[in-house]
């Protein structure tokens, strides 16, 4: 599953991202190689807990 998301610099440094296909589904970290880990797990969770609440298909239908 391909899953796009938006990485932003900070105002204060380091960066944030953005996944618009989660709502809700942000990160941040102080370097480029940390933040994309941090998405990495941040999507995981958010799969995770629409998967708990039964949900699957409506987040699936917007990927």
């Amino acid at each position: 599953m391909k899953i796009n998301a938006i990485i932003h610099p900070a105002e204060e440094g380091g960066y944030w991202a953005e996944v618009s296909a989660l709502p809700g589904c942000v990160t941040e970290g102080d370097s480029m190689d940390e933040v994309i880990n941090n998405l990495r797990d941040a999507i995981l969770g958010w799969l995770e807990v629409a998967n708990e609440s039964k949900k699957p298909d409506s987040i699936i239908s917007r990927l």
